[in-house]
């Protein structure tokens, strides 16, 4: 489904992605980890286009996607949906119209088959009945819910979550969890996650890739990378601080 080869980007003297090479196959999820600033969220602006690689390529269902123009892009973004960090929902709209917006931006469908999309998407994650509320009257897990149904409300091949339960209880996160792998399975959705959150990785990836100082590190599957010997993957997965750090903090002490 989605293929990044030897991709390279920088931003002036700053290199952030390095020769990525990750393969990710159709109805999967992969999660992607590694610590902040370590080329993430670059990496998934350039998995839609947002962004143009210095070099390397980015391939969806076998199309090079990595120079195309805007209006090219329009129909390759077609087959995305995301679910944003803060569920990027516009505080003025109701529910309804949030999740009804990215159908009345294309103008192809009719009011009623909008709204009974609408209604379909609500009740896959659980909110039926919310579509007169502003995001203002609803909880911080209820707003992601919505951010979720927005993003699959026209049916997507391909659904990319930020970060999707930042900020969330332990309880309300297990909830977007079995949502994701939900829509994986209900819609067969491909799904690309990246996350902080190592509980809610191992419950959702199929597989986990983690990005180390611009390139992919490791990848492999949940067992894989819960046994991984690799000192640097360990130290993050159990979240174990530098130990430049450790030595700083003793000498502190002293």
């Amino acid at each position: 489904m989605i293929e990044v080869r030897d991709l390279f980007k920088a931003f002036g003297a700053n290199p952030v992605l390095q020769g990525v090479n990750l393969k990710i196959d159709t109805g999967e999820s992969v999660v992607i980890i590694g610590r902040s600033g370590g080329g993430k969220s670059i990496l998934l602006k350039h998995l839609i286009g947002l962004l143009q690689p210095d070099s390397g390529a980015v391939l969806v269902d076998g199309e090079d996607i990595s120079h195309k123009s805007e209006r090219q892009l329009l129909r390759v973004r077609q087959k995305f949906g995301m679910l944003f960090q803060g569920a990027a929902l516009f505080d003025s709209m109701t529910v309804a119209e949030n999740v009804g917006f990215p159908l009345r931006r294309e103008r192809k469908w009719t009011e009623q088959e909008i709204n009974d999309k609408v209604d379909e998407a609500l009740s896959m994650v659980h909110l039926p009945g919310t579509q007169k509320q502003k995001p203002a009257e609803l909880s911080g897990g209820m707003r992601k819910r919505v951010g979720l149904a927005r993003a699959i409300v026209y049916r997507p091949q391909i659904v990319l979550y930020d970060e999707p339960t930042t900020g969330l209880d332990p309880v309300t996160s297990a909830v977007i969890d079995t949502l994701m792998i939900r829509m994986r399975e209900k819609l067969g959705v491909t799904g690309i996650v990246i996350t902080h959150d190592m509980r809610s990785a191992y419950t959702v990836g199929s597989r986990i890739a983690m990005l180390y100082e611009g390139r992919v590190r490791q990848v492999g599957t949940v067992d894989e990378i819960k046994h991984t010997t690799d000192p640097l993957v360990r130290q993050f997965i159990e979240g174990k601080p530098d130990l430049e750090f450790e030595s700083e903090s003793e000498e502190q002490v002293v």
